[in-house]
């Protein structure tokens, strides 16, 4: 990790010492510069972008009450102000660029592919973040510090507003965007490139978008030439571990020259005094249109209020002060093929708290409360719901929860958390709390458990980084306490292969009998990439498999239909109603399946593709057709 301005630093900027004010711009500049770059893609508008957060950083400086926080801080200022960038665009008609900052070799991507000296997959991924939906260049900005060691997964959630476990899920869907379009750019770059491909592209104008990469994406699927591009494909993060940012070269210093800052009276008056050789060079940076790290740091002409950081930008950029450099490591070998499609998108672990509250991710606080459709045809009355004892919600905090879990008929639901505070249920509901990983198993979580009910549900997903990110011995370890709460104890609830010899829960199992642990049930989580009338007796199989195994009842705390890896990502309506008609009827029949939940019960924010609810009285087709399940 670079090493970044300490805390005394930010207290003696906060308090006014302007070489420390130099010092925390210099230090932190990279970091926000390259935050910035990616999410914009190079885009003209990123020093103005730049510029504009540390104007807002020196003037709010005084009313950070914690000084240890500020890199979450500065990062959260960074990514809101991407943000409204990203709506300014979209609500008026973008000016034409000047030509020379139109050329391509601007762009962020070619600027990272020629200072970083990217080659091979690294090369191809880096091309490929050209090629990411805009709702997830500004996140690709931030995992990609994440996964070289700049950024943590809480700093992450904190900076986009999220639970961090709803960031989780989002960073899994961008990866398996990124995926696709690794493929798209391989696909092209394919020498000779493949004729039908060549057909399929005469009408493309050259610019990566939506819906070429899925136009494009397709055609590998069913082209014999293009097939191959998903074969080897090393994981991303992977390719990015040993990038790190570099600090603007200390003998640059003078070039910031003084800040003076009035914190006290909530404003920020600063003054640039650059050396004449320094503004020389920024002069020639804006003038120089082919010089790439001029156009991306002084835009001839560019006006932002004050020009604060005009001079620190221009040297900085001249320098190489806000690029990335790549330790010198070859290329990983790539790893054997893995079905992206059966890893679950389940939510990620909470930030450990006196009464940790881990809430899932599939939406978020801006899309919490989606009002109902309504229609001026009389409404006839809905079937009433089916009541089964094992029918149960996978819920996460939105305004219609309590009302659409009584609607849909479920006699139990989770939250991921250890309480029901997040998201109480209706009467008669009943809630189970879960140990979510291992920052959960402490004494006041495990009290809070068994104040909830007499069953607890196991750690989610240990066998993914992205979620608790346990290993079998860690997990071993930890059971013993939740043994302790006399609870009925559900195991953990692994992503995929909880039938595998060898596998997590089999090893995890294995080693529970040996230390003579108790486990009454197996959770599992199952998402299927088929989205064809054969999903039910592939999941259904799946179930049979684990139970056959472990001889236990089995809970499904998560099943759905996702294609995480391609396109299209979820099935039509049609095609959920027939799945979930088949596998809840498959489920109801077997006896040793206690209980199941679908993913997840809100059809609200990024999860309206497959969710259940839109509000607490509005089923989507897949609601209705679970509401009737039982």
């Amino acid at each position: 990790m670079t090493k970044q301005p300490d805390t005394a630093t930010v207290l003696a900027a906060r308090a006014g010492d302007p070489a420390a004010v130099d010092r925390l711009i210099a230090g932190y500049l990279p970091l926000v510069y390259t935050i910035v770059g990616r999410a914009l893609e190079g885009h003209a508008d990123v020093d103005d972008v730049v510029q504009e957060v540390m104007i807002r950083v020196l003037r709010s400086l005084g009313e950070l009450r914690d000084p240890q926080a500020f890199r979450s801080w500065l990062v959260a200022i960074t990514v809101r102000q991407v943000r409204e960038r990203f709506r300014s665009r979209h609500s008026a008609p973008e000016a034409l660029l000047d030509e020379d900052l139109r050329d391509p070799g601007a762009d962020f991507t070619d600027l990272a592919i020629t200072r970083l000296e990217l080659s091979g997959q690294r090369r191809e991924t880096a091309e490929a973040t050209r090629w990411l939906d805009e709702e997830y260049r500004e996140l690709l900005s931030l995992w990609w510090l994440e996964a070289s060691g700049e950024l943590t997964r809480d700093e992450i959630a904190e900076a986009t507003d999220v639970s961090r476990q709803h960031a989780a899920v989002r960073v899994q869907r961008m990866k398996a965007q990124l995926e696709t379009a690794r493929v798209v750019v391989r696909a092209l770059n394919r020498a000779p490139r493949c004729p039908g491909l060549m057909v399929l592209t005469e009408a493309w104008d050259g610019r990566p978008g939506g819906l070429w990469r899925k136009r494009i994406a397709r055609h590998t699927r069913e082209c014999r030439l293009c097939a191959p591009a998903w074969d080897n494909l090393v994981a991303a993060e992977r390719l990015l571990a040993g990038m790190a940012l570099v600090p603007l070269p200390s003998g640059l210093g003078s070039a910031f020259g003084h800040i003076n800052i009035n914190i006290l009276s909530g404003t920020a008056e600063a003054s640039t005094h650059a050396s004449a050789s320094s503004a020389t060079a920024a002069g020639k940076a804006t003038a120089a249109g082919k010089a790439a790290a001029g156009k991306l740091a002084v835009k001839a002409g560019a006006g932002v209020a004050n020009k604060v950081l005009a001079g620190v930008l221009a040297v900085g950029a001249i320098g190489g002060g806000t690029a990335a450099v790549l330790a010198n490591q070859s290329e990983p070998e790539p790893l054997s093929p893995v079905a992206v499609a059966t890893l679950a998108p389940s939510p990620a672990a909470p930030a450990v708290s006196a009464t940790p509250t881990p809430a899932p991710p599939s939406v978020s606080p801006s899309a919490a409360a989606v009002p109902s459709k309504t229609s001026a045809k009389p409404k006839t009355a809905a079937p009433a719901a089916e009541i089964s004892a094992k029918k149960g919600g996978a819920v996460w905090k939105f305004s219609g929860a309590k009302g659409a879990l009584k609607d849909v008929g479920a006699s139990w639901y989770y939250s991921w958390a250890p309480n029901d505070n997040e998201v109480p249920g209706p009467a008669g509901v009943e809630f189970v709390p879960m140990i979510w990983g291992a920052a959960n198993v402490t004494d006041a979580t495990l009290k809070q458990v068994k104040a909830e009910g007499d069953v607890l549900l196991g750690f989610n997903e240990p066998d993914l980084a992205e979620q608790s990110n346990m290993t079998v011995e860690a997990a071993l370890d930890a059971w013993p306490k939740l043994e302790s709460t006399g609870m009925r104890l559900v195991s953990p609830a692994v992503a995929f292969g909880g039938d595998t010899p060898g596998g997590w829960l089999d090893r995890f199992m294995a080693g529970a009998k040996d230390r003579g642990l108790k486990v009454d049930a197996i959770a599992i989580h199952w998402y299927g990439s088929d989205f064809s009338a054969a999903a039910v007796n592939q999941f259904l199989g799946y179930v049979d498999a684990v139970h056959d195994r472990y001889g236990k009842p089995i809970w499904v705390t998560e099943f759905g239909l996702i294609n995480f890896g391609g396109s299209p990502k979820y099935p039509d309506d049609a095609a959920k109603v027939r799945f979930i008609k088949g596998a809840t009827t498959g489920l109801e029949k077997r006896s040793f399946v206690q209980r199941y939940a679908w993913f997840g019960l809100p059809a609200v924010g990024d999860s309206v593709d497959f969710g259940l609810y839109r509000d607490a009285k509005t089923p989507t087709e897949a609601g209705k057709a679970y509401r009737a399940a039982g």
